[in-house]
Parts: structure tokens; C-alpha cells; sequence
């Protein structure tokens, strides 16, 4: 019964509803109006329910009918979508975008990215997945990212690269805690006495990962996610870097405070990242398009933040 349900029929329908009448929706459609009400018939008659009230002059839909309506414009829905999306890998596009992100990278950045991106291609997925240091080229290796974006530590032979801007690490404490009343260069006998938290790789017995970044207490705390150490930073529990687009916000209204430690090595306060990629599944105009978009909005986004 249900198979000689066709796409015409409930285009009829919906038709008829959104304008208001059987003769509106044939002129919407450009056909005659005996060939709505016949599609209109037959599709009832299909589906075994009747849709419209026909005891009224106006066509007002049945409970049955707001029911199928439902129905019916998700299955048109999903036609249009197959048809944009085949249309678009017929004329090259990629079936789908997937970018994985080092945890430190601006999430500003995404979401600009994601809002180009649904005008951009509105037929392609876009599934993005946040991780950490060689986690991320690990994806890209595996295949289950197409695009990833790490730092200098995380990179990896046989990937294609591309420069992007850069994130500025600031050394933080909570304002509640003890290293947050030095005025000068903190020595590395004074960070020897309190916790340091440290964003740490997930890694898996037997895999060499990259080592933790930065460490210059000898007790330190090692957490997998930036949420959480922004968090337990917040509540004094130790020091640590976090992103200055992160923490700008903590440093102007004092819940967190800027230190310097004495040792800190100049080379890992500026963080510079890069897209990493295989050629062969990067090509298409949807991933030269996040690759240029990546790069044009970090600068953007990095730039606008110092200057304020």
C-alpha cells in the first residue's frame, strides 16, 4: 500500500496545507486543480485515512492529517537533501568534513568556522572532535579525521601542514593562592613547594605519546582536559599554562593572576598551530575551504583578542 505512496502526492499535500486551499496550491505548483484533488484522493486512499475535512469550505486538516503532515514533510525534507547532496558530489564536493582539534585551539575559531561552513556546503557533514596533543595526528593517521590542528610537539612525518596563527600560554594562579602575592620571577625553589597542573596525553600501554609540556614543579598533577584544569586552577589547587584567550576574561576581574615563573622557557609561551592533513583526503573544495577558513579566522580571531 504504502509504496505507491509517491513523492508527488505529498508534495500535493503539504502544498495544499501551506496554502490554505486546493486551488492556491495548484497555482503554487503550476497544475491544474482536478490533478491536486486527484493526488490528494489517492494518497488517502493509500494510506487509508482521510486528511482534509471536506464539510467546510476552507480545506482544515483531520487529526489523522496533522499527523501524516509531519510525516510528510520529513520525508520531503530528506528527498531535498539527497538531492543537494548528490548534486554536490557530482559537481565534486566531498560527502564530508571531519576535523580534529588540539584542546587549546579557540573554540571562537570553530565557531566561525562551523557558521561559514553551513552556508558554504549545507549537503556536507561536518563532524568535529576536540582532543589532545598527539592524539589529534593519531585521527588524522587512523583516517577517522580528515583535518586536524595541533602544535609543534604533535607533529608528524608523512602529514601535510599548514601554518596558522598562534596562542599566547600564560602561567596562572588563583588569586586565593599562595604564589599569587609574588611581584617578581618566581624561582624554581618556590614552584618546587606547590602543584603544578598539567594538561597530560591519554595514553595507552605501550603508546609513546608526547611528553607533558612545560613542567617545572616536582609535584605536579596531570588532568586530560583543559575544562577540568581551568577549573581546578580557578579553585586554587595549583598553577599552571592555560591559553591567554582562555583566561583573559579570569585575568581583568581577578579570579585568576599572571606569575613568572623564573625557569619558563620564552619558546613555550607562544604556541604556534598548524592544520595537518593527508593531500589524497584533504582534496575537494570543501576541505581547501576549512583549511583557508582555519587559517583566515585564527589570525582574525588571535589578533582582534591582543588588541583589546
Amino acid at each position: 500500500m504504502f509504496d505507491a505512496v509517491t513523492l508527488d502526492q505529498l508534495r500535493a499535500f503539504v502544498a495544499v496545507v501551506e496554502q490554505g486551499s486546493f486551488s492556491a496550491a495548484a497555482r503554487k505548483l503550476r497544475r491544474v486543480q482536478s490533478a491536486i484533488s486527484a493526488s490528494i484522493a489517492n494518497l488517502e486512499g493509500q494510506l487509508g485515512v482521510r486528511l482534509f475535512d471536506r464539510t467546510t469550505k476552507v480545506a482544515k486538516l483531520t487529526d489523522a492529517g496533522r499527523s501524516v503532515l509531519s510525516a510528510a514533510r520529513r520525508v520531503l525534507g530528506e528527498v531535498d537533501s539527497l538531492a543537494q547532496l548528490a548534486t554536490s558530489i557530482a559537481g565534486g564536493v566531498e560527502p564530508a568534513v571531519a576535523l580534529c582539534v588540539d584542546a587549546l585551539f579557540p573554540v571562537e575559531v570553530l565557531l566561525g568556522l562551523c557558521e561559514g561552513f553551513a552556508r558554504e556546503f549545507p549537503s556536507v557533514v561536518l563532524r568535529i572532535d576536540t582532543q589532545v596533543l598527539s592524539a589529534v595526528t593519531a585521527s588524522v593517521l587512523a583516517g577517522t579525521a580528515t583535518i586536524g590542528v595541533v602544535g609543534p610537539p604533535a607533529l608528524a612525518p608523512g602529514l601535510e601542514r599548514r601554518a596558522l596563527a598562534s596562542v599566547r600560554m600564560v602561567p596562572v594562579v588563583s588569586a586565593k593562592h599562595p604564589l599569587a602575592s609574588e611581584k617578581r620571577d618566581v624561582p624554581t625553589t618556590r614552584l618546587a613547594e606547590v602543584v603544578q597542573i598539567v594538561l597530560s596525553e591519554r595514553i595507552e600501554t605501550g603508546v609513546t605519546g608526547v611528553p607533558d609540556q612545560g613542567v617545572l614543579s616536582t609535584r605536579t598533577w596531570r588532568v586530560a582536559d583543559l575544562h577540568t584544569k581551568h577549573a581546578m586552577l580557578l579553585a586554587g589547587l595549583g598553577w599552571g599554562n592555560l591559553p591567554e584567550h582562555l583566561v583573559r576574561d579570569d585575568l581583568r576581574r581577578g579570579r585568576l593572576v599572571r606569575i613568572r615563573p623564573e625557569a619558563q622557557d620564552a619558546a613555550l609561551e607562544v604556541l604556534p598551530f598548524y592544520a595537518i592533513y593527508r593531500g589524497s583526503r584533504a582534496a575537494g573544495p570543501a576541505h581547501a575551504w576549512v583549511l583557508a577558513e582555519l587559517a583566515a579566522l585564527s589570525t582574525q580571531v588571535l589578533r582582534h583578542r591582543r588588541s583589546r
